[in-house]
C-alpha cells in the first residue's frame, strides 16, 4: 500500500468505521509483523511490547503456527462442530486438559474473551439455578451486555446501557491501602471477609449466588497483582456457600504469568474458566472450560455457536502449545519477566514519574504519575508513550486513569530485546521529565 492510498483511507476512517474501533492508540500503519516487531508503512522496525494485546504469545506469525493455518485451510474451513465433527477440536481439547489445572477437563469453544465470560455465567447459572453473581471492583471481562454486568474496570462502558440488575460488586484486593505496619495479604483477606459479610447481610443471601467472577490478576484495570491468599480465601467463600468459581483467564493464560495459567501461579483452582487470547497465536478462538461433571448438567440447546472451535483457528492452537513447550516459552516469560522486573526497579528509583512497577511473568504493569503529587498521571502516560512510538518502542496502557504502562511483550522475547525496549522507555522518561522541570522553571520565573 502506498503512502497517498493510506493517507486517503485514513481521511476516510471516520465514516468507515466506528470511532469505538477506530480511535484507539496509536493507530500506527503497519504492513507486516515478525516475532517480536511490527514494520510500519513509514519504513520503520517497531519493537511490540504489545502483543495484540497479550495475544501472540508465541510472537507474530511463528512459522510453525503460519504453516499450521496454510495445511488446515487445504482441508477444512469451517464446522460448525456438531453438524460435522472434526480432529483438531477434539485434539486441542486434549491438548488443554493437559495444561490446565485441576479437572478442568471440558469444553465449550467460541470465538473471543466475552463470548467465553458469557458461556461461564450461563454455565454457573444453569448448573446451581441460582440468579445472581458477584464481581470484583475493577475488573474487566468484555463488554457484550452479559458480561457487561460485571465488568467495572471504567464506568464509561457501562454508560448508558444499564447493566442487569443480577450482579454485585465487592471491591478487589488494594494492598496499597494498607495501613502502615500491618501485614498486606493478612489485611486484604481480612478486609474481603468483611466486604462479603456487608454483601450478605444487607443486599444478597449466599444461596442466591451462582458464582464469583475475578480475573486472578487484574488485567484493563491496571495489572494489580492480588496476594494468593486473597485468592484463596474467595475459593473457601465459595466453598462454604455453594458458589461457583470462575476465573477470567483470558489475558493471563498461555504462559503469560511465568506459568500455564495464573491458577496454577497462585494455587488456586476454580470450578470454570475463560479462556482465550494468547491460545491461538491471533486468530479468534476462545473457551469456556470446567469439570466433565458440571459441564453434561449443560444439555444441548442450551447454548450453542456457529463459527466458535473454528477447524482452522484450532490447528492454530495445537500449533501455539506446541511452540510454547518445545521453545520453553512459559519458563522464558517467568525469567525474563523477573529480569524486566529489575531492570524496571532500578528505573523506578530515578524516576519519580514512575509511581510503582507490578510484576507477574510477563504480564507487566508501570505506573505514571504526578511527582509532585504522587497522583495517576494519564495525559503524562500518553506523552511517555507517544515518544516511545517515536523511537520505535510499542507500548498500551490500562488502568482507570489510563495511567498504567501495559508491558507485554511475546513470550518470545529475549534479554537483548528487554534492554532495547527499557532503554527507549528511560529516554522518553527523561525528556518527559526534563519538560517537567522546564514547565515548573517557567512558571518559577513568571511568578
Amino acid at each position: 500500500m502506498s503512502t497517498n492510498n493510506w493517507n486517503n483511507l485514513v481521511t476516510e476512517m471516520p465514516d468507515l468505521l466506528a470511532p469505538s474501533m477506530a480511535k484507539d492508540h496509536p493507530n500506527l500503519p503497519v504492513v507486516k509483523a515478525e516475532g517480536c516487531y511490527y514494520y510500519g508503512l513509514d519504513g520503520k522496525e517497531y519493537l511490540d511490547f504489545t502483543s495484540g494485546i497479550a495475544t501472540a504469545n508465541t510472537g507474530h506469525r511463528h512459522p510453525k503456527v503460519v504453516q499450521a493455518i496454510k495445511d488446515a485451510a487445504d482441508h477444512l474451513m469451517h464446522g460448525p462442530s456438531g453438524v460435522i465433527m472434526y480432529e483438531s477440536i477434539l485434539q486441542l481439547s486434549k491438548e488443554l486438559a493437559d495444561v490446565l489445572p485441576g479437572d478442568l477437563d471440558c469444553f465449550f469453544f467460541a470465538n473471543s474473551g466475552t463470548e467465553a465470560i458469557e458461556g461461564a455465567i450461563k454455565l454457573a447459572k444453569h448448573v446451581t439455578k441460582r440468579p445472581y453473581v458477584v464481581s470484583f471492583i475493577g475488573c474487566f471481562h468484555g463488554r457484550s451486555h452479559g458480561a457487561l454486568s460485571v465488568t467495572t474496570s471504567k464506568s464509561k462502558y457501562r454508560k448508558f446501557l444499564q447493566p442487569n440488575g443480577l450482579a454485585y460488586q465487592v471491591p478487589y484486593a488494594d494492598v496499597k491501602s494498607c495501613p502502615s505496619g500491618a501485614d498486606p495479604e493478612a489485611y486484604v483477606i481480612e478486609k474481603l471477609e468483611k466486604d462479603f459479610e456487608t454483601l450478605f447481610n444487607h443486599q444478597v443471601t449466599p444461596e442466591e449466588v451462582a458464582c464469583m467472577i475475578v480475573e486472578p490478576v487484574l488485567g484493563e484495570g491496571g495489572y494489580i497483582i492480588p496476594p494468593s491468599g486473597w485468592l484463596k480465601k474467595i475459593r473457601e467463600i465459595c466453598d462454604r456457600h455453594g458458589i461457583l468459581l470462575i476465573f477470567d483467564e483470558v489475558q493471563t493464560g498461555f504462559g503469560r504469568t511465568g506459568e500455564w495459567f495464573a491458577a496454577q501461579t497462585f494455587g488456586v483452582t476454580p470450578d470454570i474458566m475463560a479462556i482465550a487470547k494468547g491460545i491461538a497465536s491471533g486468530l479468534p478462538l476462545s473457551a469456556t472450560v470446567a469439570s466433565k461433571e458440571l459441564m453434561k448438567q449443560w444439555p444441548l440447546g442450551s447454548h450453542g455457536t456457529t463459527f466458535g472451535g473454528n477447524p482452522i483457528a484450532c490447528e492454530a492452537a495445537l500449533a501455539t502449545i506446541s511452540v510454547l513447550k518445545e521453545e520453553n516459552l512459559v519458563e522464558n516469560s517467568k525469567n525474563m519477566g523477573a529480569y524486566a522486573y529489575q531492570k524496571l526497579k532500578m528505573l523506578q528509583d530515578q524516576n519519580p514519574v514512575i509511581g510503582s512497577v507490578r510484576a507477574l511473568g510477563l504480564m507487566i504493569g508501570i505506573e505514571i504519575v504526578d511527582p509532585f503529587t504522587g497522583k495517576p498521571d494519564g495525559n503524562a502516560l500518553m506523552t511517555i508513550l507517544d515518544k516511545c512510538l517515536e523511537k520505535g518502542v510499542l507500548f498500551y496502557l490500562c488502568g482507570n486513569h489510563g495511567e498504567v504502562i501495559r508491558m507485554i511483550p511475546p513470550l518470545t522475547i529475549n534479554q537483548e530485546q528487554i534492554d532495547h525496549g527499557l532503554a527507549v522507555l528511560e529516554e522518553a522518561l527523561h525528556e518527559h521529565q526534563a519538560e517537567l522541570e522546564s514547565q515548573m522553571s517557567g512558571n518559577y520565573q513568571n511568578v
